[in-house]
């Protein structure tokens, strides 16, 4: 069983009933996860990326084709996928610490007070918020509010941490050491990760294979990348490493180039001129 792969998607497609007929967000999304593993999934919007994670989180149910987590399938939403959203999602009446002993006491019944103060404490240390415990969210940053719900998250001990453009809120030097802070959990607890991203640096840095997604509709894998890049990896060492820019540009060439789906600004101005032409010709 040592060939099993921990988590499959196998000729995933999902359809979504409009007016004018079902509509094919995804079709034939193929992929095997191995356990441990940080996954980037990229493309452009409305490609069907959240499409994927909530299909695997188990909030969507696919049309066609599934997903298997150490040989259950997934059918329902369950405490081994854990989702980190953009929004935090932290109940605003509850201090840090309570929103995450929230989480462990819903999904860590066994566990005595004793058992459960410690873990809840254990993970706020994970993600460096043991001062804010007792803050309400209103009362701490948009970065600090985003590793409580990392935290949450982590507590509820998943086998797989879904994040869906986790840092997409946030100013670039909070986003960095956020980055950071993932790196350094994942490299101490070995989880399965699967991150939505638009920042192609942030796939790089941080992931051992990027996905990369074709346009929609009937939006599929395109290209999959490994990221060959020793660990731990430091963001100003590699500015500069010919292997990370190969990287970088390899999924910036299959973004805006393969998939290029955003008009120029001349090819912009020229459309709206002919329009405009048009217009006139009509008038006239």
């Amino acid at each position: 069983m040592k060939n099993t792969p921990h988590l499959e998607l196998t000729q995933v497609g999902i359809d979504f009933p409009t007016p004018k007929g079902p509509f094919t967000a995804l079709q034939n999304v193929n992929l095997k996860i191995k356990k441990g593993e940080f996954i980037s999934l990229i493309g452009h919007s409305g490609c069907g990326k959240s499409t994927v994670l909530n299909i695997v989180a188990g909030l969507y149910q696919a049309t066609t084709g599934g997903v298997i987590l150490d040989s259950k399938e997934v059918n329902e939403p369950g405490p081994e996928r854990a989702v980190v959203f953009q929004n935090h999602s932290l109940l605003p009446w509850l201090s840090a610490y309570k929103n995450v002993e929230l989480a462990v006491k819903q999904t860590q019944k066994g566990r005595s007070k004793k058992e459960i103060k410690e873990w809840v404490e254990h993970n706020l240390e994970l993600v460096h918020m043991s001062h804010a415990a007792d803050k309400l969210p209103a009362e701490i940053s948009g970065g600090m509010k985003q590793r409580v719900g990392i935290a949450r998250a982590l507590a509820m001990e998943p086998k797989v941490l879904l994040m869906d453009e986790p840092f997409g809120a946030l100013d670039a030097l909070t986003r960095a050491h956020l980055q950071d802070s993932v790196m350094e959990i994942h490299a101490e607890l070995g989880n399965t990760v699967i991150m939505i991203t638009h920042d192609v640096d942030e796939a790089v840095l941080l992931s051992d294979r990027i996905v990369m997604m074709t346009n929609g509709p009937e939006a599929t894998i395109g290209e999959i990348l490994p990221i060959e890049l020793e660990r731990p990896r430091n963001r100003i060492a590699l500015a500069d490493d010919p292997k990370y820019n190969h990287y970088r540009s390899e999924v910036l060439k299959f973004l805006y180039e393969k998939q290029r789906k955003v008009e120029s600004v001349s090819e912009h101005k020229a459309k709206k001129v002919q329009d405009k032409n048009t217009k006139e010709t009509d008038v006239a």
